[in-house]
């Protein structure tokens, strides 16, 4: 079986993170898949790769903090950039011929770049199933309507698709009711649940021993995700930290992540310089070792990072940001309604140094579990609803062979195709 991945990546590393994990574990779990990863995220190369898995490196565009899309790295134009991402996709879906096309959010790819791709598929090769897999939230529902709308998102789902996977639930965040889904488009989708995270590579003993973690110390962790925004996040943190009782012995782990811009980071090592309790990194490609380590975690509310906090069921302080996009706004906001989760929303409430320090304190000192049981089976029903897209393609293909030897009829796959 081939598995062809899209992973567009143009800010941070949230896509890449979610598609490696399901990638992971479909090769744990499906013998003889093979996965050719699409993928313009600048830190592919720092992950550890399943075996199964290889990629192809798409030349890097970059999203501002207004939504706009620009070119990370090349002396080219978007519109060049975004062509020879087209043709490299293009070329790669010809040569690797997939049995299913596994496509991250966005139904015609970053600016359109998946358009000539899908039509080949339509045409050429139909029995290839097509899947959108779609986080729990994308952004608020009126800008998610209009842009949709406005790209003809639903005429490409409903066109090209065969199935929607949301690694999501209703409960936290209703889909297909918030943005609007058809009729036609509501059919193809199946609820997954979020995504249930490994406790990692090292132990809880392991990773405390290395950062030189006493007993009667605290371990805090600090991940603003890739970092490109994450200075503020770790600059409250640092002030809230210097408020903290004499009495808590508090050690802190910042990983910065490796996007921050450099000016910022040398501004976080400095302050950590005049605090020999915390101590800096850049990036680990094993966030849940040090998640499962720590008493607790302060972060934003990046679908992947929120995951691995409810998989390790740790205390957190959840801090979102709210541009370009309200997303992760709107997460935190539910996951704190439904006692997931503590959350500060920037710009709302008395958000301060020592409102931080007050939800730290009450999250080192709480030893409550969270009441809400969360649909965390994600990953797992994933691959099942794939495995049975695949069922349906090998009843076609068995079919087919049979129309082919005794009847003159049009095969199920021509027909279709033409419809």
């Amino acid at each position: 079986m081939r598995l062809l991945v899209y992973s567009h990546d143009a800010f941070g590393l949230g896509n890449i993170r979610r598609m490696l994990a399901i990638c992971e574990h479909l090769l744990s779990e499906i013998p003889d898949l093979s996965i050719l990863l699409l993928s313009g995220s600048p830190m592919l190369q720092g992950f550890r790769l399943p075996k199964g898995l290889d990629y192809i490196k798409l030349p890097c565009l970059n999203r501002g903090e207004t939504g706009e899309i620009a070119v990370k790295y090349l002396g080219m134009g978007v519109e060049e950039i975004v062509k020879l991402r087209s043709e490299l996709i293009l070329s790669a879906t010809i040569i690797f011929q997939p049995d299913i096309f596994l496509v991250d959010k966005k139904p015609y790819g970053l600016k359109n770049e998946l358009r000539g791709t899908l039509n080949y598929l339509k045409t050429t090769l139909p029995e290839t199933k097509l899947v959108l897999l779609l986080r729990d939230i994308l952004d608020c529902p009126e800008k998610t309507i209009a842009e949709w709308q406005k790209s003809d998102f639903y005429t490409a789902i409903d066109k090209f698709y065969h199935q929607v996977q949301i690694v999501g639930t209703p409960e936290v965040f209703d889909t297909v009711r918030e943005y609007r889904f058809p009729p036609k488009i509501v059919e193809k989708v199946r609820y997954c649940g979020y995504l249930h995270r490994q406790p990692g590579q090292k132990s809880r003993t392991c990773i405390r021993q290395e950062l030189k973690v006493s007993q009667r110390e605290r371990l805090i962790l600090v991940t603003p995700g890739g970092g490109e925004d994450g200075y503020e996040l770790v600059d409250n943190y640092l002030s809230a930290l210097a408020l903290l009782p004499a009495k808590y012995r508090i050690k802190s782990l910042v990983i910065c992540g490796p996007e921050m811009p450099k000016a910022q980071k040398q501004l976080v090592e400095q302050a950590a310089e005049n605090n020999s309790q915390v101590r800096v990194g850049e990036f680990t490609d094993d966030l849940m070792s040090y998640i499962n380590a720590a008493d607790v975690v302060v972060s934003m509310a990046g679908y992947n990072t929120v995951c691995e906090i409810l998989s390790a069921r740790k205390p957190s302080v959840i801090i979102p940001r709210s541009k370009p996009s309200q997303e992760q706004s709107i997460r935190a906001e539910r996951m704190a309604s439904l006692g997931l989760i503590k959350t500060l929303i920037p710009g709302k409430g008395d958000f301060s140094s020592i409102t931080l320090m007050n939800l730290l304190l009450s999250q080192l000192e709480g030893r409550k579990k969270p009441d809400f049981n969360l649909d965390m089976n994600g990953l797992v029903r994933v691959k099942d609803y794939l495995l049975q897209l695949m069922s349906q393609k090998v009843c076609e293909h068995q079919l087919n062979q049979i129309y082919q030897k005794y009847t003159s009829l049009p095969t199920l796959a021509s027909d279709r195709s033409a419809v």
